[in-house]
């Protein structure tokens, strides 16, 4: 039993149809899955959407939380817009997923919520989607003159440019990005289950067949040298 602080969760029981209900024939796809549902919804209508899940009562998701962006290549609308929303009242969340491509805006939804226009501009940068009706659509994150979109799976991790201060012209410099060393490469293998390749060393894990001699030790160093032993003392002559 939870304390009596912990603040009470609405079930998601009856989400999915009330969802369903509110939106009509504009929800394409709808799923739960670990206690989270997503609908996803035509691009062209995702404005009416999120506002019947804002106002239908006994859905009342009042907040929207984040806006996201996802990257499939493979796919022909390779990008997906993702909203999260909160149900102050309920005190539970929601989903909600468009897909677009290069070319095909997503409708603006910031005259449902003012503070989307920021989140807009964020996916914009990072992805270069675009989003009809936003009022001032430009980039947020990166810098003036920034070229390309960072969150794109085909965007170089190098990048184009690199910038610096130069203590010569007393002011930050760009520059074409210059790698003094390649990518390191790494095994992302379980421990246990080890690399293909053998290292220096690795000869000393296989197993001797029975009753094999044991490998001579490696020779370290100079040979040890002998001590000599002192020559024996002769006896004195006792005097007369």
């Amino acid at each position: 039993m939870l304390a009596s602080h912990v603040p009470q969760m609405a079930s998601d029981e009856g989400v999915i149809a009330a969802a369903k209900k509110a939106i009509g024939k504009a929800v394409l796809r709808a799923s739960e899955l670990v206690g989270e549902i997503t609908l996803t919804v035509k691009r062209e209508a995702i404005v009416d959407a999120l506002k019947a899940l804002r106002d239908t009562p006994g859905l009342e998701y009042q907040q929207l939380m984040e806006i996201a962006g996802v990257d499939y290549p493979e796919r022909p609308e390779r990008f997906e817009v993702v909203y999260q929303l909160l149900s102050l009242t309920k005190n539970r969340r929601l989903r909600v997923k468009v897909t677009t491509d290069e070319a095909t805006p997503v409708p603006s939804v910031t005259g449902l919520w003012p503070v989307a226009g920021w989140l807009e501009r964020e996916v914009f940068d990072m992805y270069g989607v675009g989003f009809s009706g936003n009022p001032d659509l430009r980039r947020i994150l990166t810098d003036y003159g920034f070229e390309g979109h960072p969150q794109r799976k085909d965007f170089p991790l190098t990048g184009y440019i690199e910038l610096r201060y130069s203590e010569a012209e007393k002011r930050v410099v760009y520059e074409p990005v210059e790698l003094p060393q390649d990518f390191r490469n790494f095994d992302f293998l379980m421990p246990w289950e080890g690399p293909e390749y053998r290292l220096p060393g690795d000869e000393k894990a296989v197993g001797e067949a029975p009753g094999a001699p044991s490998p001579a030790p490696a020779a370290s160093g100079p040979p040890p040298v002998k001590a000599k032993k002192p020559a024996p003392r002769k006896p004195r002559k006792k005097k007369s």
